[in-house]
């Protein structure tokens, strides 16, 4: 097939001389003699001049906005082209002239109900190829950054029968004769295989039945968890700086085009690096009464508190030391003050807020069993869990980062729905 012998439309543009290039109609202008086509492919794009009098003129005529075709010309320089570069068309080797594409890119409808309904084609958006081409290099860098520092990476059920996070969001399913629920965390699962590979990380979905309306909340998510023995909380902290600043670095390396094409400032991106600021929930309570927020010692600092405290920094923000009412069962308290728990949110800056949950787990039978009673719940319903602290109990800490607030963040989005390539939230299932 004559597409076989193409190139990308990056090579092209790095090209001289006849080439053969294939892509899909990105833009498409007529003039008298001439018409104009801006191809595009995974890669980039080039403006096609196909001339009047020629072949490929009179298919140039017929394609539309997302037509497939191959084609070959001569490349020429010029500077008002995108890259630099155009392709003078001299045939026109295979085409497929689609239905009248009903997405004009250029009607400002990006934050619309309707580019959701047709998210399976917005997705060929300059916007939303951006957007991937960044989640790719974060998945990847997460990946480099573990298996660099001798984490091995392992995979929980999603089909659970014990709630993490708690009963009230889970997505309860049906199971033969039985139920099960969605897993909401892998974080149980990874604490048992510490007690095997001792540094241990996965990359899943979770799902999570909140009726939250909220610009960063979806109900199925990508969770990078990470559980690792003999680790306490500044061991942890320390990795939460090192895995964030690894992965911000990767995307300056290789998506600065993306950022650019987004409009994302990378400038707050080049701070990223250790050491993060380190507050206390004490000291973000005073920080925030003192800028006139109605909040007290022992209340939940929510994403409008998060906000308002990552804009008083230029790098994120290890917020430790949360009341345990706050704070899921499995967090150890401190024992110098045990009110409190050995846990830690990181705040990404610029108004975004929580990226990452973690803590000291609690490492003792008898505490644990106490603390999971005092919350109201069964201990039946965790008795395997129970069951490691039995056999060689150690110490150990974890965390769960929210990868497509993380992309969201980086990429500077308005909403979590953009950061993902077919959002599901208390509303949208479709596509």
């Amino acid at each position: 097939m004559a597409y076989k012998s193409a190139i990308s439309i990056a090579d092209a543009l790095r090209s001289s001389g006849r080439a053969t290039v294939r892509g899909w109609v990105y833009r498409k202008r007529e003039l008298k003699d001439k018409i104009f086509i801006v191809l595009r492919d995974s890669t980039g794009i080039i403006q096609l001049v196909f001339s009047r009098g020629t072949p490929a003129f009179d298919v140039a005529q017929r394609l539309n906005l997302e037509s497939s075709l191959v084609a070959t010309g001569i490349l020429k320089e010029e500077p008002r082209a995108p890259g630099g570069k155009e392709m003078h068309v001299e045939s026109v080797d295979w085409y497929y002239i689609g239905s009248p594409y009903p997405i004009n890119e250029d009607a400002a409808q990006a934050d619309s109900e309707y580019l959701l309904d047709v998210r399976h084609l917005w997705l060929r958006s300059r916007k939303m190829q951006a957007v991937l081409k960044i989640r790719h290099t974060v998945f990847g860098a997460v990946h480099e950054y573990f298996r660099r520092n001798g984490y091995y990476e392992v995979q929980g059920p999603m089909f659970i029968t014990a709630a993490v996070e708690g009963g009230a969001t889970l997505f309860k399913v049906p199971y033969f004769d039985d139920f099960v629920y969605l897993t909401q965390s892998s974080q149980f699962y990874l604490e048992a295989l510490i007690f095997s590979l001792e540094k241990v990380y996965t990359i899943a979905p979770s799902f999570r039945a909140e009726p939250s309306r909220t610009r960063r909340h979806l109900t199925e998510f990508w969770h990078a968890e990470a559980e690792m023995a003999w680790y306490h909380l500044e061991d942890l902290m320390r990795v939460n700086e090192e895995l964030i600043s690894y992965v911000v670095s990767k995307v300056l390396e290789e998506r600065r085009d993306e950022l650019k094409m987004l409009g994302r400032d990378a400038a707050p991106l080049e701070n990223i690096r250790p050491p993060f600021y380190r507050i206390s929930y004490d000291e973000a309570i005073e920080i925030l009464q003192k800028k006139g927020v109605k909040i007290n010692w022992g209340d939940d600092i929510g994403a409008d508190e998060e906000r308002i405290l990552t804009l008083q920094f230029d790098k994120p923000i290890q917020l430790y030391g949360f009341p345990e009412k706050i704070k899921a069962f499995y967090h150890r308290n401190d024992p110098k003050r045990p009110e409190v728990t050995l846990s830690v949110d990181v705040l990404a800056p610029e108004g975004y807020g929580e990226i990452i949950g973690g803590g000291e787990r609690i490492y003792d039978e008898g505490e644990l069993v106490d603390k999971i009673r005092r919350f109201g719940y069964d201990p039946k319903d965790y008795q395997w869990y129970i069951d490691l602290r039995r056999y060689g109990s150690v110490p150990h800490s974890g965390f769960g980062l929210g990868v497509d607030r993380l992309v969201m963040w980086i990429a500077g989005l308005e909403h979590i729905r953009d950061a993902v390539p077919f959002p599901r939230d208390i509303r949208r299932k479709y596509p």
